[in-house]
C-alpha cells in the first residue's frame, strides 16, 4: 500500500511543480511560498495538537530545511526551463541513498550502483544540453540554487525516517507547514524591507491549487512514510517520478526548447532510478 502511495505523491507533486512554474512569472518567490503554505496550514489546522517540547523542537528544524530547500528550488525554477530543473530535481533519491550509505552504514548493491552511475551520467548529458541554451552548469544561479534545494531536500529526507518512527503523519505535517509559513513570513517581512520598491502582490487563485496540492502530496507521503515496512530509499525514489509530469508540461504547456535532447536524458535518469527501485525492492 505504501508505495502506490508514494507514486499518487509523485503524481501530485509533479503537478504542483507546474503549478508554482506558472506562479512564479505573476508574484515573486517568496510571496507564492508563503501564501501556499499558509492556506495549507489553514486547510490542516484541524489536526493541530499538543505534543512534548522535544517533538515541536524537531519539527521546527524540519521546517528550517524545507524551507530552505523551498526556496532555493522555485528560486531555480524561476531562472531555469522547467524540463532542466525538473530533471535536476529528480537526482535527488541518488543522494539520498549515497549519504545513507555514509550516515547509515548501508550498503550498495550491483542494480543500486548501476543506478547511481545512470542517474550521474544523465546529469552529465543534461549539463551538456543546457550549455546548448546559454545554461553554464558551473556558472549558472540557477542550477547553483537547484543544488541547494537538491541537498536540503536530502537532509529534509534523510530526517523525516528518524521523526515518523515516532510521531503520527498530521501532527508532523501540520505542525511542520504552521512553522514553515512562520519562517516564510519572517523572510518576506525582510524582503520587503531591504527591497521596499519589490514586486507588488497581486491575488492568483493558482495559489490555492498550489496548497490544495502540496498538502495532498504530503500527506501521502508520510503517511507512506508510517507504514510498516516502508522503505525511504523507494519512496523517495518513487516521489521523483514527479519529474514525468513536470517534464511533459514543461514541454507542453511552456513550449520550452530542444526537448527531445533532454527526453533522452530523462530517459537515462528514469532508467538509472528504475534499476535503484529494482535494487532496493
Amino acid at each position: 500500500m505504501w508505495i502506490w502511495m508514494a507514486v499518487g505523491s509523485a503524481v501530485l507533486l509533479g503537478l504542483y511543480d507546474v503549478a508554482k512554474k506558472q506562479s512564479v512569472t505573476r508574484n515573486g518567490v517568496l510571496e507564492v511560498l508563503l501564501c501556499a503554505t499558509a492556506l495549507s496550514t489553514l486547510f490542516l489546522s484541524p489536526f493541530l495538537s499538543a505534543g512534548p517540547m522535544k517533538d515541536h523542537l524537531a519539527l521546527m528544524l524540519k521546517a528550517v530545511l524545507v524551507t530552505a530547500s523551498w526556496v532555493s528550488g522555485l528560486a531555480a525554477m524561476k531562472l531555469l526551463p522547467m524540463t532542466i530543473a525538473s530533471t535536476i530535481k529528480a537526482s535527488r533519491p541518488v543522494f539520498v541513498l549515497l549519504f545513507s550509505i555514509l550516515i547509515f552504514g548501508e550498503r550498495l548493491n550491483a542494480l543500486q550502483w548501476g543506478g547511481v552511475a545512470l542517474t550521474l551520467t544523465s546529469l552529465l548529458m543534461l549539463s551538456v544540453s543546457g550549455k546548448r541554451e546559454g545554461i553554464d552548469f558551473l556558472h549558472s544561479r540557477g542550477v547553483m540554487y537547484m543544488a541547494v534545494s537538491v541537498f536540503t531536500g536530502v537532509a529534509s529526507a534523510l530526517y523525516d525516517k528518524l521523526i515518523m518512527m515516532s510521531m503520527a503523519p498530521l501532527f508532523v505535517q501540520s505542525w511542520t507547514n504552521l512553522y514553515i509559513t512562520v519562517l516564510l513570513a519572517l523572510c518576506v517581512l525582510v524582503s520587503r524591507l531591504v527591497h521596499r520598491d519589490g514586486q507588488k502582490f497581486r491575488w492568483d487563485w493558482m495559489l490555492v491549487v498550489i496548497a490544495v496540492l502540496i498538502t495532498l502530496a504530503d500527506f501521502l507521503y508520510f503517511s507512506a512514510l508510517n507504514q510498516e515496512g516502508s522503505m525511504l530509499s523507494v519512496i523517495s525514489l518513487a516521489r521523483r517520478g514527479s519529474v514525468i509530469v513536470a517534464f511533459f508540461c514543461g514541454a507542453l504547456v511552456f513550449r520550452e526548447k530542444r526537448v527531445g535532447a533532454k527526453a533522452i536524458v530523462l530517459g537515462v535518469l528514469l532508467a538509472g532510478l528504475v534499476l535503484l527501485v529494482l535494487g532496493s525492492s
